[in-house]
């Protein structure tokens, strides 16, 4: 068993909104691959990668998506991002590639996923859903009907990633959330979110349905608020570590600036949301953005640091 870790970093400069790997044997302790710079590059949109997904696909090989979002072109001359303006005009396509092994890659795409009347397209992750046996797409989306203000979680699905249904709401409140993550254990969905405001934290909720209605947990919600700046915590992508613990990964927002990037938070096993920050016991080259954690083989593991050395 190991570990990949799929993301984009936090720069000022347009190659850090880009696909950047890295790989673990324990789920804690990762090494950047390909010297630390991009896998891949977005030349499409608005030419930035950000909100990285990486899905192993069950007729084989992967297929990883990316809003095709760049901040650092919208920066101005001191750096500053007009993020209501991000808000309504920002994201409009989601990005390809597809790859048998993670080192050859189709073209990249822009899947047609979008509507009309949305303001942006945020964090796209995807569970199979193996009842139906199709992938459920879902992310955070803005619409014109409420001036672009008010993000809920949007979804649809695919059985190829070709043909898409109509987008239609997943999740919703009365504040805005984002940055959505599902994971079933057992016969429990868990569900993973960040409120923007009232309160500004992350969130977790179950159910015994995929679609729900997901019931709020206040224990994982009591423990978020007494963290130092609860708020600076999104981007939740989970996995099982190997001696049977959970571990729930947040990214601390500005990580740049405060060389945090994402911090584990780890639970006594699959299921159990008394999570504990663990940040002592994780390490990463450089500070990284959102992103998500994939199991991979020993083979895979192997080839990877080969081709990537």
């Amino acid at each position: 068993m190991a570990y990949l870790f799929v993301h984009f970093k936090e720069k000022l400069t347009p190659d850090g909104e880009q696909v950047y790997f890295a790989v673990s044997k324990d789920g804690l302790h990762f090494e950047s691959l390909n010297g630390g710079e991009p896998v891949l590059t977005s030349t499409m949109s608005e030419k930035g990668c950000r909100d990285i997904e990486v899905v192993r696909l069950r007729g084989g090989g992967f297929i990883i998506i990316t809003t095709d979002l760049s901040i650092a072109y919208r920066m101005d001359e001191n750096n500053s991002v007009n993020w209501k303006e991000v808000n309504s005009t920002g994201s409009k396509y989601f990005c390809a590639w597809r790859t048998p092994d993670l080192i050859n890659f189709s073209e990249q795409e822009l899947l047609p996923v979008s509507r009309e009347d949305f303001g942006c397209m945020w964090a796209p992750e995807v569970f199979f859903d193996e009842k139906n046996g199709e992938y459920l797409i879902h992310w955070g989306s803005t619409v014109k009907a409420d001036g672009f203000t008010h993000m809920v979680i949007f979804c649809c699905v695919t059985k190829d990633f070709k043909s898409f249904s109509e987008p239609k709401p997943f999740f919703a409140k009365e504040n805005e959330i984002l940055d959505s993550h599902i994971t079933k254990i057992a016969d429990t969905y868990h569900l993973f979110y960040k409120n923007a405001d009232c309160p500004p934290m992350n969130m977790h909720a179950v159910s015994k349905s995929l679609y729900g209605p997901y019931i709020h947990d206040v224990a994982f919600e009591k423990y978020m608020a007494s963290l130092e700046k609860p708020g600076s915590y999104e981007a939740p992508t989970s996995y099982i570590l190997p001696d049977g613990r959970w571990c729930l990964m947040l990214d601390f927002f500005g990580c740049e600036k405060e060389k945090m990037g994402y911090v584990p938070f780890i639970s006594d096993a699959p299921g159990d949301s008394n999570f504990k920050m663990c940040r002592e016991s994780f390490s990463f080259p450089y500070g990284f953005k959102h992103g998500r954690v994939i199991e991979i083989t020993d083979a895979e593991y192997n080839k990877l640091k080969e081709y990537y050395k």
